[in-house]
């Protein structure tokens, strides 16, 4: 019997060479901060969620606060719900064609409207076995670098069942990155904890 493919998680809605911003398929749905994500095509990106947020579909138009729980509102005033979206932004790390796996930005960037899928534990493990694809988060200035590579190390670590020699192989890596700023260097070591 095949296995069923999952539901995307989201929608690309905006798309650029480095980073894509997806609409949640669900209502605070997103994928959690520091998560793996792909999108399927040719060729298949990966991507590391940076950002997440929750606000009205109209640009003009916040929220406003009611002093009520969720589960009363949704109750009252169910339609409130449907005046909102979750978006988030993800940082693309690399790519995968029929040549292997690329630790770069791919050729082209998403196609909108193109769906975003969690990765399994095994795309992870396989994308992560170099540890290159941590150098681009570092050259973020919009994008948390430091506790996006925790959580992207985490990640991956968990994703290879709690592999100690993953957690070596990424340390070096940053250890090489950050080799002028041991402040930063250590305090990244330090809040790793897995």
């Amino acid at each position: 019997m095949a296995e069923q493919a999952q539901p995307h998680v989201g929608e690309v809605i905006e798309s650029g060479t480095a980073e894509f911003t997806a609409e949640s398929r669900v209502l605070h749905g997103a994928p959690p901060f520091g998560a793996y994500v792909k999108i399927d095509g040719y060729p298949m990106i990966y991507a590391i969620t940076y950002n997440i947020s929750t606000q009205s579909i109209e640009p003009n138009r916040r929220p406003t606060a009611y002093g009520k729980t969720e589960d009363e509102l949704r109750l009252e005033q169910p339609q409130i719900f449907e005046l909102l979206r979750t978006e988030f932004n993800c940082l693309i790390i690399g790519y995968e064609d029929e040549t292997g796996i690329y630790q770069n930005l791919p050729p082209h960037p998403p196609k909108i409207h193109n769906f975003v899928h969690f990765c399994s534990a095994t795309e992870i493990a396989n994308f992560t076995d170099q540890a290159h694809y941590l150098r681009p988060i570092f050259g973020q200035t919009r994008v948390p670098s430091d506790d996006l590579t925790i959580a992207a190390i985490r990640n991956a670590y968990l994703a290879r069942g709690e592999n100690g020699h993953y957690l070596v192989k990424a340390g070096k890596e940053v250890a090489r990155l950050l080799k002028d700023d041991y402040d930063r260097l250590h305090s990244i070591l330090e809040r790793i904890h897995v």
